[in-house]
């Protein structure tokens, strides 16, 4: 048999049996690197894989840890944990849910915007699932809301931090489309591409987040008319009404001069996104002491999480990177390049193809596994092809956000299923997450009609 045609069918085979021993429960990174170790040793043996290759991987690695923009991962991390540890969520619920009080659904927008202000200003998706479940869900069931409803909006605020700028998604994805375009344009000739930063990402961000937030408002208003029990408004006291103005700008300035801080510099060309990741860190301290919740406890319990989450998406993105030699060398991307090239619709059918490959793994990975899987493999089709990096890779974000939603293991289900009282079962708030999951896809649907809806500020801006 040709050995071209042997190493694509183990290049294959190889990325169908890690979503396979994926879904067996074993750890993400050591699955990646031993399946891909695995079938490297297969096509050594049937001579169509050198192992010399992974000579590469010291370069890679240490190519990596030594990334200044990926040094803004664990600073953004740092810093939405403090927040999450500030008290700034409870005063904001709190203080929205009287704002919107008088209006039918107003706890639902007020999760909503809350979950928006978290989402730029920490863009750590389960500290504030947990945060939103436990104050607004006990308020939103004793005021008669449907628990479908009431958690399907905290689940789906929740993962707003995914698109919302600055995420930790957009900034790998900056890293990754950077390098993945260059290399495609320079095979076309072009040695001087424009290239792809994670501040653009950021900008192309902003409008498709603003949709989504849009999108899950005129929800819970609809919801509001058809279904006026579901979401019943709920009167604030007279008594309360008089120092709402007070309260209202108490807990709105100390987030929104955060954002402004963070993201304002980096859309400004001020500061890239790693030391605008330091200047939000050092911020998130300073209002964490002006809460009096900064202490050495708080301190080290911050350090701890941060660390934890940061080791293990980068341990996922080594694994990943001994996949995608094993699957490169042994001919996997002249294969994805065939399938995807004569994919009727060209570059348009292309995308489609690879976006219902997202979502569909989105119902068993997480997303950084899949961006570390999908992407290397994909994108330089896809930007071959002429699919704007940018739009890529926002567009791949908000495909994305279903995978924390999307059961059976979407990771919001499981944080609001922790903290939810026992009289919220797991299949309410299955059921109540599908119609924001069909939301995402119709605004992923509006980015594919009208594409400068990414676009149009990045180059706006930059």
């Amino acid at each position: 048999m040709d050995p071209v045609l042997i190493g694509e069918i183990l290049s294959g085979l190889m990325f169908f049996a890690i979503i396979g021993v994926l879904m067996l429960g074993f750890p993400v990174a050591f699955s990646l690197a031993g399946t891909a170790l695995i079938f490297g040793l297969i096509g050594w043996w049937l001579g169509v894989y050198d192992p010399s290759n992974y000579g590469s991987l010291v370069g890679r690695y240490i190519g990596l840890m030594t990334n200044e923009v990926l040094v803004a991962v664990p600073l953004f991390i740092f810093m939405g944990v403090v927040l999450e540890r500030s008290g700034i969520a409870e005063r904001l619920l709190v203080t929205m849910g009287k704002l919107f009080g008088n209006v039918r659904g107003g706890l639902g927008f007020s999760v909503i915007i809350v979950g928006a202000l978290l989402a730029a200003s920490t863009g750590v998706v389960g500290a504030t699932v947990v945060t939103m479940g436990l104050i607004s869900l006990p308020a939103m069931l004793r005021s008669g809301y449907d628990p479908k409803l009431a958690t399907g909006v905290i689940c789906a605020s929740g993962t707003l931090g995914q698109i919302i700028p600055p995420s930790t998604v957009l900034i790998f994805m900056g890293d990754m489309l950077s390098g993945i375009n260059a290399q495609v344009q320079m095979s076309k000739g072009n040695f001087a591409p424009e290239p792809v930063s994670v501040g653009a990402l950021f900008a192309g961000a902003i409008i498709p987040g603003l949709i989504l937030v849009g999108l899950y408002m005129a929800w819970v208003a609809i919801k509001a008319v058809i279904d006026p029990e579901s979401c019943p408004a709920t009167p604030v006291p007279e008594a309360e009404k008089k120092d709402l103005a007070r309260e209202v700008v108490v807990a709105l300035v100390p987030p929104l001069l955060l954002i402004v801080a963070v993201l304002g510099s980096i859309l400004a060309g001020i500061a890239t996104p790693t030391e605008a990741a330091s200047v939000g860190s050092v911020g998130a301290l300073i209002l964490a002491a002006f809460n009096r919740q900064l202490n050495f406890g708080i301190l080290r319990q911050t350090v701890v999480s941060t660390a934890s989450i940061t080791s293990m998406v980068f341990i996922i993105l080594f694994g990943a990177a001994v996949f995608s030699i094993v699957f490169r060398m042994m001919g996997g991307d002249n294969l994805v390049h065939e399938f995807l090239s004569n994919m009727p619709g060209g570059a348009i059918g292309a995308t489609i193809i690879v976006m219902f490959i997202m979502f569909l793994l989105g119902f068993i990975l997480d997303t950084f596994e899949i961006i570390f899987i999908v992407i290397p493999i994909t994108a330089p089709v896809l930007l071959a092809l002429g699919v704007d990096p940018i739009w890529l890779g926002v567009a791949v974000g908000v495909n994305l956000q279903t995978s924390f939603l999307t059961p059976p293991f979407g990771f919001s289900l499981f944080y609001l299923r922790g903290v939810a009282p026992a009289s919220v079962t797991t299949g309410m708030i299955y059921r109540g997450v599908i119609p924001f999951v069909i939301l995402q896809l119709v605004g992923l649907a509006v980015l594919f009609v009208f594409p400068q809806l990414i676009t149009w500020l990045p180059s706006l801006i930059y």
